[in-house]
C-alpha cells in the first residue's frame, strides 16, 4: 500500500486544474442554459405527471392508503419494502390524491440528484463539465422516466448521488461533517430498495483505491473505522430481511436470466459512443485545440464503477441465483454513471472553453429529440389503465355485468390465487385506484388448470346468462378472448376490441351484437 506522510490538501483531477473558478461562477452568466434545463424538465418530468399510472405505480397507491402491514401484502413481501412510501403518504395527506400528487416527490428526488451529478462532474471531470453532464442526463430516457415514476428509483439515484458527493468530499477534506453524511447516505440506500447493494461495492473500491493512492486525509483512517462500524450495524436488520426475501425470490421472477446481448444494451455503449462521436465531429468542424490534460485514475474509477456496477453486479447474481433481477428499472442507480462516462468521454476532444457551448448544442438537442412533440400531453407509460376504466364504464348499463379481471401481478398464480380471491387486496390494486362498474371476477395471472376450470363453471352458468360481459386487464387477456371465443355456449357472440389503451385490454362480448 503506497502512503504519504505529509497531506497534500483536496485531490484535484487534471482537468480541474486549468481552471481554480468556482464552477458554479462560471455557469452563472449562461441564463440560456439554465432556462433550457428548465423548459427541458417540464416537457420530459412534469408534463406527463397526470398521465395513468402504470401497475407499479398502482402498487405503491396501495401501499399508501393500506399500509405495509396489510395481510395481502404477504404474497410479495418485497414491495413495502422500502422506506420511499412515507414521501407519497406524505404528500397525499398534504394535496390529497391524484397522480401528479404521487409523482411529485420523485420530481423533487430528481432535480436534488441532478445538483450532485452536477457537483460531481465538476469535480471528477472539469469544473464546466456541470451543465454537460446535467443534459446527458436528461438525454438519457431512463433517467427521466424516474422522475415522473410513482416508484423508489427516483429516490435511490437521489441517495445513491447525495453518497458518492459525500465520500468525494470527505476523502478530500477529511471532515467528520462529510464523514457522518455519508454514513447516513449509505445506511439509508438498501432501505431505498434492496436491489440497490451494489452501490456498496462501489462506494468501497473508490475510497479503497484513493487510501492506496495515498489520496485521503490524515483522520481518515480513524473516520473510517467510525464510519463503517456505523454503516455495518445500521444495515444488519436490512441484510437480515434481504436474506428472508432470498429464499422467495422465485415466486417473483418476471423475466428470463439475462443474456450478454442484454447485458451490451444495459451498458448503453451506442449512447456513449455517439458522444464521443459528436465531439470529435466537433472538435474536428471547428478546429479546436487539443485538449492535453487527463483524468485522474480515481475519477475514471469512479466514474466507471457508478456506470458499470449495478449491471454487472446484477447479471452476475442471476446467473448464480438462477433468478433473474435484470430489470430496467432494477439498474436505474447506474443511469448516473452513464451520463458521466459520456461527459468523460466527451471531454476528450472538448477544451475548457467550450463547456458551456457544447451543453447548450446537447440541451437544444435534449429537448428536440426526446421530447415526444408528436403529443402534446406525453403519458408516462404505455398504460392507459385509466382511460380504459373510464371506456369500460360508459359502456357498463347494469351493475350485474360480469366483468371479468386477470391480475397483473404475477404473484397472482396457484395456490396463491383460487377463485373468489378478494379483489379488495394487492393483487388486485388497479381496480382500487381505477374502479370500475359491473361484477367483478378475479382471474389469475396467467393459464392454469384451476382457472380454466373456474372459467368453464362461468361460462356456463353467469357468462351465458348475461348476454354481455367485458375481459379487462393486461398480460392475459388475449388469451381468454382466445379462451372464450371457442366455447360452445359463446357461438355467435359479437366480439369487439375497445382502445386502444397501450398495454391495458378491453374485451366485450355480447350476444346481440350484429
Amino acid at each position: 500500500m503506497q502512503s504519504t506522510s505529509v497531506w497534500p490538501g483536496p485531490i484535484v483531477s487534471a482537468h480541474e486544474a486549468d481552471s481554480r473558478t468556482p464552477w458554479w461562477r462560471g455557469i452563472a452568466p449562461t441564463r440560456l442554459l439554465l432556462a433550457l434545463a428548465a423548459v427541458s424538465i417540464v416537457r420530459l418530468w412534469l408534463m406527463p405527471l397526470g398521465s395513468s399510472f402504470w401497475v407499479d405505480e398502482m402498487a405503491t397507491a396501495f401501499v399508501v392508503r393500506h399500509g405495509a402491514a396489510d395481510p395481502t401484502l404477504r404474497v410479495a413481501p418485497q414491495v413495502p419494502a422500502s422506506l420511499y412510501y412515507a414521501l407519497p403518504a406524505l404528500f397525499e395527506r398534504w394535496f390529497g390524491s391524484s397522480e401528479l400528487v404521487y409523482r411529485v416527490p420523485s420530481v423533487l428526488a430528481m432535480l436534488a440528484a441532478l445538483g450532485f451529478i452536477a457537483r460531481i462532474a465538476a469535480r471528477l471531470i472539469h469544473r464546466q463539465a456541470a451543465w454537460f453532464a446535467v443534459f446527458a442526463c436528461l438525454a438519457l430516457h431512463d433517467f427521466s422516466y424516474q422522475a415522473a415514476d410513482a416508484r423508489p428509483y427516483a429516490l435511490g439515484t437521489l441517495v445513491a448521488a447525495a453518497g458518492i458527493w459525500c465520500l468525494i468530499r470527505w476523502l478530500d477534506r477529511g471532515r467528520w461533517g462529510h464523514a457522518l453524511a455519508f454514513a447516513a447516505a449509505a445506511a439509508l440506500l438498501w432501505r431505498v430498495h434492496l436491489i440497490f447493494w451494489p452501490a456498496y461495492l462501489l462506494f468501497f473500491l473508490y475510497a479503497a483505491f484513493r487510501l492506496w493512492r495515498g489520496q485521503v486525509a490524515p483522520r481518515f483512517a480513524l473516520q473510517a473505522g467510525v464510519v463503517a462500524t456505523v454503516v455495518a450495524g445500521s444495515l444488519i436488520p436490512v441484510l437480515a430481511q434481504a436474506l428472508a426475501l432470498q429464499r422467495q425470490a422465485g415466486r417473483h421472477v418476471v423475466a428470463a436470466l439475462p443474456q450478454a446481448s442484454d447485458l451490451s444494451e444495459a451498458l448503453k455503449p451506442a449512447f456513449i459512443l455517439a458522444f464521443i462521436a459528436g465531439a470529435a465531429l466537433a472538435a474536428r468542424w471547428f478546429d479546436w485545440p487539443k485538449v492535453r490534460s487527463a483524468p485522474a485514475g480515481s475519477a475514471l474509477l469512479l466514474i466507471a464503477g457508478w456506470w458499470l456496477c449495478q449491471p454487472l453486479c446484477l447479471f452476475v447474481y442471476s446467473h448464480a441465483m438462477g433468478d433473474s433481477v435484470f430489470l430496467e428499472r432494477y439498474l436505474s442507480l447506474a443511469l448516473p454513471g452513464v451520463a458521466l462516462m459520456a461527459t468523460q468521454a466527451a471531454a476528450i476532444f472538448i477544451p475548457p472553453r467550450f463547456w458551456n457551448s457544447c451543453a447548450l448544442a446537447l440541451g437544444i438537442a435534449v429537448l428536440l429529440l426526446p421530447g415526444h412533440w408528436t403529443q402534446l400531453w406525453p403519458a408516462h407509460h404505455k398504460s392507459g389503465w385509466r382511460t380504459a376504466a373510464q371506456i369500460l364504464n360508459s359502456r357498463i348499463e347494469r351493475p350485474e355485468t360480469p366483468v371479468l379481471c386477470p391480475s397483473p401481478f404475477i404473484e397472482a398464480l396457484p395456490p396463491v390465487w383460487r377463485p373468489g380471491y378478494p379483489l379488495g387486496s394487492f393483487l388486485y390494486s388497479h381496480l382500487l385506484y381505477y374502479p370500475v362498474r359491473g361484477t367483478t371476477y378475479p382471474f389469475p395471472y396467467e393459464d392454469s388448470s384451476e382457472a380454466e376450470s373456474y372459467a368453464t363453471r362461468l361460462t356456463s352458468g353467469t357468462l351465458a346468462n348475461s348476454g354481455r360481459f367485458f375481459l379487462y386487464g393486461a398480460h392475459t387477456v388475449q388469451f381468454w378472448t382466445a379462451w372464450f371465443r371457442i366455447q360452445p355456449e359463446l357461438r355467435g357472440w359479437r366480439i369487439e376490441r375497445l382502445g386502444p389503451f397501450g398495454d391495458v385490454d378491453v374485451i366485450e362480448f355480447d350476444r346481440h351484437g350484429p
